[in-house]
């Protein structure tokens, strides 16, 4: 609702109107969850739909409205974004991350490049000042939504060939980067990632603790 320019709506995606609406945000989200979860609430996603070449702004107007929205918003260190655009992951918009601690959300996702190049692209940082760092493992690499939805269902076991092992080893090395930073890692795990997200998660725990020292 906040942070799609587009809305799939009747078949069509249309321009949302209520895009990096600060007030819109504040009162019909933020402020209605915080009295009811207060401090309950781990982190807030801000997720950002893929953005084809023929919708894309420049990466640095994109980084001058989020930096608009993060100022008119209430304070708060529990904000991350995930941006779906790689050329959206730039420069311009890590200052602004980092400016407001807002976490960059890295997600194993179909248009996305790999974790650890997203993690590269910031240079190796964590921006969310609250210390909290989140990865997501959503889709296979270059598979779309739907496909990976039709294969992993009904969502029961593992499925030969569907998950990819350097979305585990990545994702184990950047558990143990932010550890050493002082950060807490959460790993999001959907099934569409390889067919049983808890399988997937016993995966990515053995990977972690086999390289500890």
């Amino acid at each position: 609702m906040i942070f799609a320019q587009k809305l799939r709506r009747g078949g069509e995606y249309l321009q949302n109107e209520e895009y990096l609406n600060p007030e819109t945000f504040a009162k019909q989200f933020y402020e209605p969850a915080v009295n009811l979860l207060g401090s309950l609430i781990g982190g807030f996603i801000f997720e950002q739909e893929y953005q084809r070449s023929q919708d894309r702004i420049p990466p640095k107007e994109m980084a001058g409205a989020l930096n608009g929205f993060f100022e008119s918003i209430p304070r708060d260190d529990r904000y991350h974004i995930e941006l779906r655009t790689e050329s959206y992951l730039c420069d311009w918009v890590f200052e602004v991350l980092e400016k407001h601690g807002v976490g960059q959300v890295l997600s194993h996702w179909t248009w996305l490049p790999p974790l650890r190049k997203q993690f590269a692209k910031s240079g190796g940082r964590f921006f969310n000042s609250g210390r909290q760092s989140l990865i997501r493992l959503i889709t296979p690499i270059g598979m779309r939504y739907e496909e990976a939805y039709v294969k992993a269902q009904p969502f029961n076991k593992m499925l030969e060939g569907m998950l990819q092992p350097q979305m585990i080893e990545e994702t184990a090395d950047l558990m143990r980067a932010g550890i050493e930073k002082g950060m807490r890692v959460n790993v999001l795990i959907n099934n569409r990632a390889g067919g049983n997200a808890p399988l997937i998660a016993q995966q990515v725990a053995e990977k972690f603790l086999l390289a500890r020292p």
